[in-house]
Parts: structure tokens; sequence; C-alpha cells
């Protein structure tokens, strides 16, 4: 099974060539496809620069998300994001009525295609930039139904994925479930979010170094436990133990925060196990992170 939802608009580099040659003409060059992602499709452009086209419907406010709040946010990150340089309009006249992006090309590789011992050295970089992060965020920022708000939530969703078959361990992973619903809500003030931390969206250098952290499209405010998930979703036991201290270390998190991040991982590794299978490099992340979720 294919690693990402079917696509809704069709793009390829013919079509990326032709929109920036038709609306930034200064930037056109030569452009090579990187990666189909889930939600969108990003073509490298010359040397240092990258090309961001929403693949899905969904995604088209996601990408405006990233376009409206990351030039605020990236000056008080400790590690490179992708901030759009230009803004793409919508080019009906080619076909594509869709906002899209024109951002640097951030350095390093998919932590997707690196085992998890390599991942893990990038624990505290990646707890540094989530506490950078976790600030209370401003009344207009981006509402996201499906991150940040309470577990309550997404309760519905869940024992549906239970009860749907296609989660093999369904009946260990309940349970689990059942205690992150029981964690208390999150009290403070809503926080900025990520909301999307697995290692898909992680870049890293040869060594396991953090270099970038990409794909800012579910980018809200609320629970940060929706973040601190990726101590399930990017690391093994180890770099989870160091993510963990580190992060205490700069944000008070309760016992209930991390229960409920317990949650988040598990609401976000089986979703992508029911749209893709285990079969894709996303796929088996999500697989060996429920697999984590129950040794834990």
């Amino acid at each position: 099974m294919m690693d990402a939802p079917p696509p809704d608009f069709h793009v390829d580099a013919e079509l990326a060539a032709r929109l920036v040659s038709a609306q930034h003409p200064e930037l056109a060059g030569p452009l090579t496809l990187v990666a189909n992602g889930w939600d969108n499709a990003i073509f490298r452009l010359g040397d240092g620069l990258a090309v961001r086209l929403p693949r899905r419907e969904l995604a088209v406010r996601l990408i405006e998300h990233e376009q409206r709040w990351l030039p605020e946010l990236a000056g008080r990150l400790p590690i490179a994001v992708p901030t759009p340089v230009r803004i793409g309009r919508p080019a009906p006249e080619l076909g594509y009525d869709v906002p899209w992006s024109i951002v640097p090309w951030l350095t390093g590789r998919s932590a997707t295609g690196f085992a998890v011992d390599k991942r893990d050295v990038a624990a505290s970089a990646l707890a540094g930039f989530v506490a950078a992060l976790a600030r209370p965020a401003p009344p207009d920022a981006p509402h996201n139904a499906y991150r940040g708000v309470p577990l309550a939530h997404r309760d519905d969703t869940m024992r549906a994925r239970f009860a749907g078959g296609r989660l093999t361990d369904a009946s260990r992973l309940a349970p689990l479930w059942e205690r992150a619903l029981a964690a208390p809500e999150w009290p403070g003030p809503k926080l900025w979010v990520h909301g999307d931390l697995h290692p898909a969206n992680l870049l890293l250098g040869t060594s396991g170094r953090l270099s970038a952290v990409i794909d800012f499209g579910d980018l809200t405010a609320g629970d940060p436990a929706t973040d601190l998930a990726t101590a399930w979703l990017t690391f093994g036991p180890e770099g989870r133990r160091v993510f963990r201290a580190e992060v205490e270390a700069r944000m008070d998190v309760d016992d209930a925060t991390w229960e409920r991040a317990r949650g988040w991982a598990l609401v976000i590794a089986s979703a992508v196990v029911e749209a893709t299978g285990t079969t894709g490099p996303l796929g088996q992340v999500a697989a060996y992170v429920l697999d984590q979720l129950v040794a834990d």
C-alpha cells in the first residue's frame, strides 16, 4: 500500500515549473521531485530553494497557516524551519487554483530513513524545539479540530479504529487509550503546537543530529501534549528518557500531560496505520510506535 493518501490535484514538475516561471520568473531553474508527502508535493528548485504544492484539498488551508504564521514564529525557534520566501498565488489559468509556496531548501534526510538509535541522537535538540515553540498563542491562531484539542474529541474515532480490524494489537492498545482519556485535561493557556511531530517531518544529519523541522500545516494552539507525543513517535526508550528529561528542564510538564502525550502518540500512529498500512516508511515507523506503546 502506498505511504500517502491519493492526491486530489494533479501535481508534477511541469506544473511546478510553469507556476514558478509565471509568478516568480527570476527564481526559475531546474526542478526535481523529492517527495510526494501526505498533503504536499515538494520539488527542489535549483540549489537553495524548494517548491511546496498542496496535492490534497484539505492541505490548502494548512499551507495558508504556514504562510501566515511561520514568518512570526521562526525567529524564536532554535532549529531551521521552512519559512516561505515567496508566496504562490492560485493559478486557475494553469489548472491549479491553489496557493503554494517557495521555501528554503533545508539540508538533512527524513528521520524515517534512520534507525531508532540514530534518531535518539536528536532527542535533546527536539526537546529544545518543542519548549521554544510552546508559548501562549494569540486568539487568532489557527484552529485545528484534530490536534491540540482534548483527547475526548478523538474518542469516537479511536473506538472505531479499535473495532475496525486494521490495528492488530487493538485489545492491548485500548486500555492505554482509556488511561490517556482519564488524565486531567490541559489546564493552562493554549500554547503553540506544531501538531505533527513524527519522523517524516524531521530532517536529520548523517550523525542523527536534528537539522530542521518541516511541515507546519497542522500548526495550532492548545494542549502541548500533542507535540510531546513525539517522545514515542520518534524515539526509542533511551531517546524518550532524554527527551522527557530535557523537556522537563525547560517546561512545567506534569505526569498527566505525559499520559495525554502517550494518547496522542496512539492517535497519530493509528491514523497512519489505518490510512496507509505498515509497509511504507512512515507505516513502518507507526507500527514500531504501536509496539513501543504496548511495551511501555
